[in-house]
């Protein structure tokens, strides 16, 4: 009889041999092995051999991620249960100085269950952690999840702006990689590397904006794409939907980036004289306020309904603007007029460049600013169109609503298109949500942006958000009681007649 209090012990040539504790450990005796047996009442017995585990292979080096913002998750099943855990967490870390934001961060997201109200604390170093904790037992915002769809939007022109993306490549190696990759194929179409253009002044140059764009919204799908991020369906306006195409598998990247090359080298050199204004105004309205101006101005873009877009001779734009002296009216700082007549002197080339390239079919659908519909097929006529026709991005947000779609979440340098999308919609269920935002850090709105997507109900990798944390201890849920019995001298209260 072995028990488990037994020394060591040696099954060698399927004989049990005892050592004492002096003898040493036969070499031939790996692994080490101990038999227990048991015995009970009417022969009942059972036997068990307990054998050590192998030898854990000696760890990697793991290189430190980068120190940067990140969300903190909180969730509960109700707006109370949120905040009463925020300060359980608060209390909790605020005695615990050891406890890293990123292992608090990376326990709270892979050890806890994600319940249906939810909320984001962004913060890169322990004071915001609190800060923020202490904000969200208050009054911070709190989200709940909405079932339904995701959709990415890639951002157009007008967002672009110096060093977009420059920041968020520093803090997400994923990303700076992407975005070298993308620009290993368009610095030599562009005559300059893309980084270097991304940190220049000369973003307003149409032959430099929309590859800069490109690459970026490129990169921030490559990046969310790592990070467990999926979209259902996708929709870019106007420049921005050569970034859905390519990443929806239409175009090779080598392929995207001629496309998208030569649409902004041929736009930027054609004659200067043309302007865009938006008017507060739906397109309706506008329409007839163009009778008079055949040739000279069209509508380019419908953002919303009451957000339309006419574009055309400056001239025409200035002599039509008075018009509509009793709304809001914005000139649009751009170098041409885009999505007007002025466009057709580029087409036959821009054609000849379509026509070179290789369609696919797109593994994700993508939505189009000419109908506004599921696109059916790209050719080399379409992206011709796509230059001269107005963007129906209004219609294309209500169709993917119809679609199910629930979260909007928009990759590019600003929140141009979640404006948009929320002003289109105006529905309490839809949820919007803007990678970065100008003028803002890139991380932390980054940082933001995954935790509001999470909110909303979107599947995140959060062992790839924390490539370096490790789990520690946390406090256990913050359960909201309520009594349902009596309590002793309740029963005067009730109502209740005494004996």
């Amino acid at each position: 009889h072995v028990d488990a209090r037994s020394p060591h012990v040696d099954w060698e040539s399927g004989q049990i041999r005892l050592l004492t504790e002096a003898e040493p450990w036969p070499p031939s005796a790996r692994p080490r092995r101990a038999g227990v047996s048991s015995f009970g009442v009417s022969g009942t017995n059972a036997h068990v051999v307990i054998e050590e585990a192998p030898p854990a292979p000696p760890e990697e080096p793991v290189d430190p991620a980068p120190v940067r913002p990140v969300p903190v998750l909180v969730s509960g099943r109700d707006e109370a249960a949120v905040r009463a855990q925020a300060e359980r967490l608060r209390s909790h870390l605020a005695a615990r100085p050891e406890l890293s934001v990123a292992d608090v961060g990376f326990s709270l997201a892979t050890t806890r269950a994600h319940l249906e109200r939810r909320a984001a604390v962004v913060a890169a170093d322990r004071d915001e952690l609190l800060a923020g904790l202490a904000a969200l037992a208050g009054e911070a915002p709190v989200d709940r999840v909405v079932p339904g769809k995701t959709a990415f939007l890639f951002t157009g022109q007008g967002a672009q702006r110096a060093g977009m993306g420059l920041e968020l490549a520093a803090a997400y190696p994923v990303f700076g990689a992407a975005l070298d990759q993308v620009g290993a194929a368009l610095d030599p179409l562009l005559g300059r590397p893309l980084r270097e253009l991304l940190a220049s002044g000369e973003l307003d140059d149409t032959a430099y904006t929309q590859p800069a764009l490109f690459a970026v919204e490129v990169a921030l799908f490559r990046l969310v794409e790592s990070l467990g991020l999926r979209p259902d369906v996708l929709i870019g306006h106007s420049v921005g939907e050569i970034a859905a195409a390519q990443v929806a598998g239409v175009l090779s990247l080598a392929d995207a980036c001629t496309l998208v090359a030569a649409r902004g080298r041929l736009m930027g050199a054609l004659p200067a004289g043309g302007g865009m204004a938006a008017v507060q105004a739906g397109e309706e309205e506008v329409l007839p306020s163009l009778s008079g101006f055949a040739g000279r101005l069209e509508i380019a873009a419908v953002n919303g309904p009451l957000a339309t877009v006419v574009s055309g001779d400056l001239d025409a734009v200035e002599e039509w603007l008075p018009g509509w002296a009793h709304r809001k009216t914005t000139r649009l700082r751009v170098s041409h007029a885009f999505h007007s007549p002025r466009m057709e002197p580029m087409l036959a080339e821009f054609r000849a460049v379509c026509a070179g390239l290789a369609y696919s079919e797109p593994v994700v659908p993508v939505v189009s600013n000419l109908t506004g519909e599921v696109v059916t097929g790209f050719d080399a006529e379409y992206w011709v169109r796509h230059v001269r026709a107005p963007v129906r991005f209004a219609d294309g947000v209500r169709t993917l609503r119809a679609e199910g779609v629930t979260r909007f979440l928009e990759l590019g340098p600003d929140a141009v298109l979640t404006a948009m999308a929320r002003q289109t919609l105006d529905d309490d269920d839809a949820v919007f949500a803007a990678a970065l935002r100008a003028r803002q850090p890139e991380a932390a709105t980054f940082a933001g942006f995954l935790g509001r997507a999470h909110a909303a109900g979107a599947d995140v990798d959060w062992a790839a958000v924390y490539p370096s944390a490790r789990r520690v201890d946390l406090p256990t849920y913050a359960f909201q009681r309520q009594r349902y019995w009596l309590a002793p001298g309740d029963t005067a209260d009730a109502g209740l007649d005494h004996p």
